[in-house]
């Protein structure tokens, strides 16, 4: 960081956005294997919190590595670079008075707890959408397993590269065994609450 800037204070601030938006910001950050159902997921829940009012954006993984993280590989240092970069959008957000959902694989635990000191652990919520490998293999909706299991794809989180589930997440959704209804309820019920 350049020792020739100075942090600028504005009179407008989060509190003053808040009020306006008739609601709090915060970060909902949804984690799990690629084809866990992240995005998905993600996506049906903003769907449902646009539809009371409230103010919403979303950021997702692959739409992020083509534009502001396309530099970045998959190599472990690159994807937590990915990973703080995205934190600190998503901090901008929130202070903007946004609810911001964020669909990242971001598989390793101390990428993740750094999202927390950037954003504020009070403006956090950690989700993660639990399903086994076999089942996202089975879905394999980009392909990705596919290529990676025939060693075309380096660095595959859950074959080549490891995940580290989340030991105490917010929210927690098993989505072999629950519907897509039943878990975007759950997490919507579970977030409005917060956000009262």
């Amino acid at each position: 960081m350049s020792s020739n800037t100075v942090k600028h204070s504005y009179n407008v601030v989060k509190a003053d956005r808040e009020k306006r938006n008739g609601h709090r910001a915060m970060l909902l950050w949804f984690t799990g294997l690629s084809g866990s159902g992240k995005s998905t997921l993600a996506n049906l829940v903003e769907q449902q919190l646009h539809k009371i009012g409230m103010s919403t954006f979303s950021l997702d993984g692959d739409n992020i590595r083509q534009g502001i993280n396309k530099d970045l590989s998959f190599a472990p240092e690159d994807r937590t670079e990915n990973i703080r970069r995205i934190a600190e959008i998503g901090n901008l957000m929130v202070e903007a008075g946004v609810v911001t959902l964020a669909a990242f694989v971001s598989p390793y635990i101390k990428d993740r707890e750094n999202i927390k000191t950037i954003v504020g652990a009070e403006n956090f919520i950690e989700i993660y959408i639990n399903t086994s490998l076999e089942e996202c293999e089975r879905r394999d909706v980009k392909g990705l397993y596919k290529k990676a299991r025939a060693g075309e794809i380096k660095n595959m989180t859950g074959i080549s590269a490891p995940y580290e589930a989340p030991e105490n997440p917010d929210i927690e959704i098993i989505t072999d065994n629950q519907s897509i209804e039943t878990s975007v309820q759950y997490i919507v019920d579970f977030i409005i609450q917060k956000l009262k």
